[in-house]
């Protein structure tokens, strides 16, 4: 049997660690004149705790370990020794996981942040040795408290992929190929129908390192949204998505209309969603490099008004041009001090080959050191006070 490459819900049982019991302990020793209660209090049970990271992209793991279970509290000992905490269980899920709670369905986290986490099952506190119960009228107690039960439940967990924008299609309209075209993901690629069989996640890097991330679902067909096909168990990874990028096959392949294709996708995406439909869209014409494409273009543009993005990912035509428009509509973060639009004209650059680079390119091209002008001396007479 195929092994599993990716699941994006799971349900998983949770069990932190159990407190450690208070111990009950006198002091008894050869030459100690007074002795008394000494014992210590009993180690705190390690928590469950789910990390997301960004080099996890499925809940595979989970799958086939489903129990998560933290580590128990050492009980406490003589001399006043308290026992060793439990060691907390830290388990890494993939950026976009839902946690609920399996029982009641209600929604405990929402994980989307590198780094982020929530503890989802809190260890027992640790129990209280009989050093605590000591008093002048109960100088030789006997109390003692055991530790603090473990906290059991089971979770459902659910991968939502976060990306920027969603690629959305028939089977076989060229998703993969836009995606393996304008990032360096490596998705499968062939000219069957349901080639993609799982969300792949590419990531479009422009000159000055903006970035935008781009999910490539399995294909969408008519009634999806009532489950047929894989449409309604993958379109949930959409719902992340800022804008959506419908690819049409403008080439009409196995006698498809384009036209018509795009009036279903749009109709599949306001049935599942209503909101999802409502948020910014690119409409793509791929395949413009078939004979047929010039006349389906016509005769799209006629019957839904809209203009698409014209490209060729067998011929790389438009390509740069989907860039540019997806950077627009998506308006990505720059790590550069100044915007893509008011970017400094590097032929304006002064020479730097000699010794010493001029302070005007420093000033001008190198934003990023944040340099300081010298603060002025003051008179001599009154010290080199600033």
């Amino acid at each position: 049997m195929k092994a599993k490459s990716f699941i994006d819900q799971v349900e998983v049982l949770v069990r932190s660690g159990k407190g450690g019991d208070g111990a009950m302990s006198m002091r008894r020793e050869a030459l100690v004149e007074f002795g008394g209660p000494d014992g210590g209090d009993g180690g705190r049970g390690g928590d469950v705790v789910f990390k997301a990271s960004d080099h996890v992209n499925s809940l595979l793991s989970l799958y086939y370990d489903p129990k998560c279970i933290a580590q128990d509290g050492a009980p406490g000992q003589g001399r006043k020794m308290f026992g060793k905490r439990g060691k907390d269980l830290i388990v890494q899920v993939p950026c976009g996981t839902e946690v609920y709670d399996a029982e009641t369905g209600l929604l405990i986290a929402d994980i989307t942040e590198h780094g982020a986490s929530v503890i989802v099952a809190k260890g027992g506190a640790g129990g209280f040795g009989n050093v605590h119960f000591k008093s002048s009228v109960n100088q030789a107690p006997v109390e003692h408290t055991p530790g603090g039960p473990a906290e059991e439940r089971r979770l459902r967990l659910e991968l939502k992929t976060i990306a920027d924008a969603g690629l959305l299609g028939f089977p076989n309209a060229g998703k993969s190929s836009i995606l393996a075209a304008l990032s360096s993901a490596t998705p499968k690629i062939a000219s069957y129908p349901f080639t993609t069989l799982r969300p792949i996640v590419g990531t479009v890097i422009y000159e000055d390192y903006a970035k935008v991330r781009m999910a490539d679902v399995p294909g969408i067909i008519e009634g999806a949204a009532k489950g047929v096909g894989l449409g309604l168990a993958f379109l949930k990874h959409l719902e992340r998505s800022r804008i959506l990028i419908y690819v049409i096959d403008m080439a009409g392949t196995d006698n498809r209309e384009p036209w018509k294709d795009y009036e279903i996708l749009l109709k599949e995406i306001t049935e599942y969603s209503s909101e999802l439909a409502e948020r910014p869209a690119i409409v793509v014409a791929n395949k413009m490099d078939e004979p047929q494409s010039e006349e389906n273009l016509r005769r799209f543009i006629e019957e839904t008004g809209v203009d698409p993005v014209k490209i060729s990912c067998a011929s790389r035509d438009g390509l740069d041009n989907l860039r540019e428009v997806l950077r627009a509509t998506v308006a990505p973060r720059t790590k550069f001090h100044h915007t893509h639009a008011d970017a400094p004209d590097l032929s304006e650059m002064p020479d730097t080959t000699g010794e010493e680079v001029p302070a005007e390119a420093i000033e001008k091209f190198a934003t990023f050191l944040k340099l300081e002008k010298p603060k002025k001396k003051s008179h001599p007479s009154r010290g080199n006070i600033h």
